[in-house]
């Protein structure tokens, strides 16, 4: 059975990430059978519609071009991740993320959606994009569940707090199961009551650094950190969490049960850290030492090649 994992981030992580998929590539010995990267989501700096997690800056459009390349040339797919809570009629116009859309458009590429007013706009003038409803939406009522399953979402990214719970998951029509999207290593705390407002915070961030652009002071925008330990954690800080996924889990338990897509999240953590975090998940328990030398190696020499 096929194991897909939607991994970050295609900006911040574009390095590792081409490690990754090379080495898949080269070393298939060293990885689960049936492992497929089935997207690569996150959002380029200066997206005012991003959200989850923030990203300042800005890019220019031949990196855009040159991004999108990358991974469509590896049949993986761009998953744009516009998920700011906080988008109003003022900001779907934005230049850079129209821009965006429209270098990526034809049907291959995906957006992750959680505002009601962005995801309209998207279905109306980029209606060839597979949309995707976001975890950030935290449905934790399984009639809500069914509810989002029964839209067209060509995936349904389920909230973290549903992880382990096989009583409820069973629950979910067995044809739905191959679009539900499980966050195998959330490293909230479970139920967190401050989660809301982190991605309220986010976006409000995002918007303005916006608006900071448009009217620049000569100071980079300042963005406010949003406290919270928890955003620090690694793979191995999250496992005695009732909410953590393991490696075994996923193939004896919710592949058996039908469940084919999981996400890795870590957009904004080091290259390091995520790498491990890959090894973990995407690595056979017996090459998983092999498969990490070869993957630093390779990110060592290219971070020596970059600052020459």
């Amino acid at each position: 059975m096929e194991i897909g994992f939607h991994i970050p981030d295609f900006g911040a992580h574009f390095r590792l990430n081409n490690i990754l998929i090379s080495t898949v590539k080269k070393y298939p010995e060293y990885f689960i059978d049936g492992l497929k990267i089935k997207s690569v989501f996150g959002a380029f700096p200066g997206s005012v519609w991003n959200g989850g997690r923030y990203q300042g800056g800005t890019t220019d459009m031949q990196t855009v071009r040159g991004v999108i390349k990358m991974f469509g040339d590896n049949d993986i797919p761009l998953r744009f991740t516009f998920t700011n809570p906080l988008i109003k009629e003022e900001h779907l116009g934005d230049s850079f993320c129209n821009q965006v859309l429209r270098a990526a458009d034809g049907g291959f590429n995906e957006v992750i959606v959680m505002s009601p007013i962005l995801e309209e706009y998207i279905r109306k003038n980029y209606p060839k994009y597979p949309i995707t409803s976001s975890t950030c939406k935290q449905i934790e009522d399984m009639e809500g569940v069914k509810a989002e399953l029964a839209k067209d979402y060509k995936y349904v990214v389920l909230d973290y707090n549903w992880n382990n719970k096989f009583d409820e998951l069973e629950k979910i029509p067995a044809a739905d199961r191959d679009r539900c999207e499980i966050l195998v290593n959330a490293c909230c705390t479970p139920h967190c009551p401050r989660r809301g407002e982190h991605y309220r915070q986010i976006g409000s961030e995002h918007i303005k650094a916006w608006e900071h652009q448009k009217n620049p002071i000569g100071k980079p925008y300042r963005y406010t950190e949003f406290e919270c330990p928890h955003m620090l954690k690694n793979i191995y800080n999250i496992k005695d969490l009732e909410t953590y996924v393991s490696p075994s889990d996923i193939i004896q338990k919710y592949a058996a049960m039908g469940f084919s897509n999981f996400k890795i999240e870590g957009r904004t953590v080091a290259d390091v850290s995520l790498l491990e975090t890959y090894v973990h998940y995407m690595a056979k328990p017996e090459y998983r030492d092999e498969a990490r030398l070869t993957m630093m190696l390779r990110l060592t020499k290219s971070i020596r090649y970059f600052m020459r």
